[in-house]
């Protein structure tokens, strides 16, 4: 009897660490998730900000602040562009109905959501 209570006892012991790391690894992921990296130039003049995935979110040009959005406008298109032909090879290939497939199209259209129609008139795009 005591050999499956010393089991059932490491075993549920095993079960709460895992628990707990895995608790430790969403917090971990949603930590990172709401993290921006930030870097000016020596005279102040350009500001960049990068998400947690290294994409641009910001591009600041004090001397020609219209530039700068529409150098960010641009980048949009070009990370919905790619965002679009992901997803034309995930149905290709494994299928958007499937589980990878509708994780990593999900993965891109969060990184990268087309452009919204306003941004874009706002900005002359």
């Amino acid at each position: 009897m005591r050999d499956i209570d010393a089991a059932e006892e490491w075993l549920d012991s095993w079960a709460a660490s895992v628990d707990a790391n895995a608790a430790r690894a969403v917090d971990l992921s949603r930590r990172v998730a709401a993290l921006t990296g930030e870097a000016r130039n020596p005279d102040g003049t350009i500001t960049v900000a990068v998400g947690p995935a290294g994409q641009v979110v910001r591009l600041d040009l004090t001397e020609h602040p219209a530039l700068g959005r529409d150098i960010m406008s641009v980048i949009a298109r070009a990370q919905a562009d790619l965002s679009a032909k992901v997803a034309d090879q995930v149905r290709d290939t494994v299928g958007a109905d499937s589980d990878t497939g509708r994780a990593v199209i999900h993965s891109y259209d969060e990184r990268f959501p087309a452009p919204r129609e306003e941004d874009d008139e706002r900005r002359g795009g």
